[in-house]
């Protein structure tokens, strides 16, 4: 199993460990007599190299059996950068007195023979020529990054390092480590403590518990008679769940016409069984990864395929794909019939998205294709598919992909996308299209154009996304020409508040980004008379050099706005403690407030900072601010690391309104829809509630002094109306959100894996009874977008009568 390993540098090698089964030394001045590191081989697979794999092998001279349960072997780069950390291959077993114990790691491209059947198989790319393994008691990672550290962590048992790594035993690191050459201990397994002296370099001799050596056994180096198939299927590899009853293990001859060839990217082709077997659960396409090398076959081949099956999995939290690794493949004949796609429409896809495991992993789960449409796709991954005359739901990306959906009659929005309605209610006919045919420009298309006529290709699975399917044949781009909305101005007593995320703008971008969302607020927008922008940076963007104001990019931006006939905007911000707000490192992300001078005025109210907590202030007349502009509560541990509410104090008409410009913590590290965690975990939102809570009690403060108070509380929440987060917001009934007053299929902003959704949000308080509100459809559903959310604007009367 390999877990989101680079698929752009192979680095393969091996490592063979021998372990005491006395106590664990407190340092490395205590060396074991018993357990220790016997070799360590990180040129497994690289040019020039025999074996096929990287290896660590353990070995125990002792009288008595080492139990390596909860145990890890683990690996750290040579030279340790502050992003590097230690990979863990966790362990089960012992090893016995006297034996050896073989940990086979990263596969590369190149080698001819295979190792014995390892003991355990991890997933690391080790270097060749220099680098740390340590056998280890536990598997959390380690933390230390030299040699002092290490020696001082008593989980350690033992350590080599090689070439010229930092983190090392004794007087040096052991030398002469090359793709060729392993570091091994002597016969005598001596242990001293010292990498170089006990440590020498020689042809590497991998050793398993069994006592077999490399090249011993049948394995992808030794793939039995090339033209005779062997006993094991596609569809045995696939088995019943989403994990392959053959991972890690060898296979030989396994039979299937070339059905798709990818050349770029991570390299390799899809096999096809022509004989499947009866069962739906048991997928009949496989992709056979090469890796760096482009592929030798053609669509059409027949091949016998052997090598080792894996499930790799593109993240931790995502689902896997079975693959054929380390291949062996043999052409059989060429020009041959392709096996009949499985036409995937609104009639094969079930109504249910997934199985629910409570929030545990479906990789065990029997598949139940007919049932849940995550378990089709399964089923079919690495299979021929077709669809037809699909509806876009997501605009061509900058990596040529495009969200089509086969159920063009599931949550259709308005303006042709798919509406996401809530947690349980799931989009089961989106896919993700990409090509594999590099020759052909990519279709360029905004949401209710339609992919006409038929596409083919092969379904695979990818960390953003999920299922896709990678064309070979390409149907033809429907335009059916989406425009972009604008919004009507506001009449002479309406008061215009709208929110606008301009995606990390700073006054280092080109002028055609300027152009476009000031174009947005001019025209589409219709001028309004306050803009709450989110994503505002620091003049010098991702910088890190202290800066924190915005004049010169806010300079820019109303310039802009002059340009494309609005209004020339004045504005207000509290700039960030540097480093402090989250976002973009050294962008210092703000919320800003721009507003027309001419039709509405700023109360400003010295005293408003970083760190000074916005109050109300109970008065005669009313209620008023105690800063402005301000911000709520910035000390709370809500907001750490995250953008700060701003929060103003407007007249329109000499009546006060007050409006809180928002953007919450976003919604990374929650897990994907598509995952093998059912149901997934959203733990983002967890410090969206508690940002919503503070606000909500902010908002509750103003009325508590003043009922009628006007406010107006908006910006990007991260978080859908139907959320936790929502509920914490308007508790108590201080708010009331606007986007559930639109019909049900305009209820969007924003547009993720086909799904039309909201995270943008304006809501108000009590106070205002009349309002005019509208979402501006100008970028999520388009290719071309200035930025993707779609802007928000509410026409409010201030008095509450029309």
């Amino acid at each position: 199993m390999r877990i989101s390993r680079s698929r752009s540098v192979l680095l393969a090698g091996a490592v063979a460990v021998t372990l005491s089964a006395t106590a664990l030394p407190a340092a490395f001045a205590a060396p074991s007599s018993t357990a220790v590191i016997s070799e360590v081989y990180g040129g497994g697979g690289n040019s020039g190299a025999t074996l096929t794999r990287d290896f660590v092998e353990l070995a125990n001279s002792g009288s008595a059996a080492y139990d390596l349960s909860g145990f890890s072997v683990q690996y750290l780069p040579g030279a340790p950068s502050a992003g590097s950390s230690w990979q863990v291959s966790a362990l089960t077993g012992s090893v016995a007195p006297g034996g050896r114990y073989l940990v086979a790691q990263a596969a590369g491209t190149g080698g001819t023979v295979a190792l014995p059947a390892p003991d355990v198989t991890g997933t690391v790319a080790m270097s060749a020529a220099s680098g740390t393994v340590a056998l280890v008691s536990g598997t959390t990672p380690l933390t230390c990054k030299t040699a002092s550290d290490c020696a001082a962590d008593t989980r350690v048992v033992d350590l080599v390092g090689y070439g010229s790594a930092v983190v090392r035993e004794g007087s040096g690191p052991a030398a002469g480590a090359s793709a060729t050459a392993s570091v091994a201990r002597a016969a005598s397994l001596a242990d001293t403590d010292d990498n170089a002296a006990d440590l020498t370099a020689a042809a590497p001799t991998p050793v398993n518990a069994a006592g077999e050596t490399a090249g011993g056994g049948e394995g992808p180096g030794d793939p039995g008679n090339p033209t005779e198939p062997g006993t094991v299927r596609v569809h045995d590899i696939q088995g019943t769940t989403r994990v392959s009853p053959f991972d890690g293990k060898a296979v030989t001859g396994v039979p299937g016409v070339v059905t798709a060839v990818r050349t770029t990217g991570s390299r390799g082709f899809w096999i096809q069984d022509t004989a499947p077997d009866a069962d739906p659960r048991t997928g009949e396409g496989v992709f056979v990864y090469t890796g760096s090398t482009a592929p030798a076959v053609a669509v059409g081949d027949s091949v016998l395929v052997s090598g080792t099956v894996d499930e790799y999995y593109p993240s931790a939290t995502t689902q896997s794909i079975t693959e054929i690794t380390s291949p062996r493949t043999t052409v059989l004949s060429s020009g041959n019939a392709l096996p009949a796609p499985v036409v995937l429409d609104a009639a094969a896809v079930p109504a249910a998205y997934v199985p629910s495991a409570g929030g545990g992993s479906i990789d065990a789960l029997p598949l139940e294709p007919s049932t849940y449409a995550l378990d089709l796709y399964e089923s079919l991954e690495g299979t021929r598919v077709q669809i037809a005359d699909t509806r876009v739901t997501g605009a061509t990306t900058a990596y040529d992909e495009i969200w089509v959906t086969v159920e063009p009659k599931q949550n259709p929005t308005r303006r042709g996308g798919t509406l996401y309605s809530s947690y349980t209610d799931q989009n089961t006919g989106r896919i993700k299209v990409m090509s594999l045919d590099t020759t052909r420009p990519f279709p360029v298309g905004n949401v209710g154009d339609v992919l006409a006529g038929t596409t083919t290709g092969v379904i695979d699975y990818a960390s953003f996304g999920g299922y896709n399917l990678q064309a070979t044949e390409l149907g033809t781009l429907t335009d059916h020409h989406l425009r972009r909305e604008v919004t009507r101005g506001q009449k002479g007593g309406e008061l215009a508040v709208a929110t606008y995320n301009v995606e990390n703008l700073d006054a280092l971008d080109e002028q055609a980004k300027f152009d476009t969302l000031a174009e947005g607020v001019a025209v589409n927008l219709s001028s309004p008379d306050i803009v709450s922008l989110e994503e505002i940076q620091d003049d010098n963007g991702a910088v890190s050099d202290g800066t924190v104001g915005s004049e010169a990019t806010l300079k820019r931006f109303t310039d802009a706005i002059v340009a494309a006939g609005g209004p020339r905007y004045s504005w207000r911000y509290v700039a960030p403690q540097d480093g402090q707000d989250g976002g973009e490192p050294g962008g210092n992300i703000r919320n800003v407030f721009l507003f027309n001078p001419h039709r509405v005025s700023f109360v400003d109210r010295a005293g408003g900072d970083a760190t000074t907590a916005v109050a109300a202030v109970r008065t005669r007349k009313g209620v008023t601010l105690s800063v402005s502009p301000g911000r709520i509560n910035p000390a709370s541990a809500a907001w750490d690391d995250s953008r700060k509410p701003l929060v103003g104090e407007f007249r329109f008409h000499g009546k006060p309104v007050f409006v809180i410009g928002n953007h919450f913590a976003s919604k990374g590290g929650d897990q994907p829809l598509h995952g093998r965690y059912q149901e997934p975990s959203r733990s983002s939102e967890t410090k969206r509630v508690q940002q919503a809570a503070e606000v909500n009690t902010f908002v509750k403060s103003l009325l508590a002094a003043d009922k009628s108070a006007r406010v107006v509380t908006l910006g990007d929440l991260n978080d859908f109306a139907f959320s936790p987060t929502m509920s914490a917001l308007t508790a108590g009934k201080a708010l009331n959100p606007l986007i559930t007053t639109l019909p049900a299929n305009e209820q969007y902003s924003y547009v993720y894996e086909g799904n039309s959704q909201t995270l943008d949000h304006i809501l108000t308080s009590p106070g205002i009874r009349r309002f005019d509100y509208d979402v501006v459809h100008i970028n999520a559903e388009f290719a071309d977008q200035a930025s993707d959310h779609d802007p928000q604007i509410v026409r409010i009367k201030v008095d509450g009568r029309r």
